[in-house]
């Protein structure tokens, strides 16, 4: 069963930036996908990054400039920087890994964009 446990998440004001981190409990590196999700109060999950094995990152819209996703093999982490945050991002954000036998999610961290 593999876990991921995401970190990083808190209370920040506008202009402000967080780290968020996904601990994954086995290797990452022949992982293909690896996702951050976001899911704000009364919204559906939305796709905030994509962090393909191989290829470029994809970045939802609104956070294009402002986000970047990576993954460190060697740690096996993943981690969302996010600067220049708004009140809009505020939400659970959510680390998702696709693997052939399913697909697998955090528990979710909370950052909360005060203006």
């Amino acid at each position: 069963q593999v876990q991921l446990v995401e970190s990083g998440g808190g209370l920040v004001q506008v202009g402000g930036s967080l780290r968020l981190s996904c601990a994954v409990s086995e290797s990452i590196f022949s992982i293909e996908i690896m996702d951050w999700y976001r899911q704000a109060p009364g919204k559906q999950r939305e796709l905030v990054a994509r962090v393909p094995r191989w290829g470029s990152r994809i970045y939802a819209d609104s956070v294009k400039g402002r986000f970047t996703a990576n993954r460190d093999a060697a740690k096996n982490t993943v981690w969302l920087q996010m600067n220049d945050l708004k009140p809009e991002d505020t939400g659970v954000y959510f680390c998702h890994a696709e693997l052939p036998q399913g697909d697998y999610w955090g528990q979710g961290t909370q950052v909360t964009v005060s203006s």
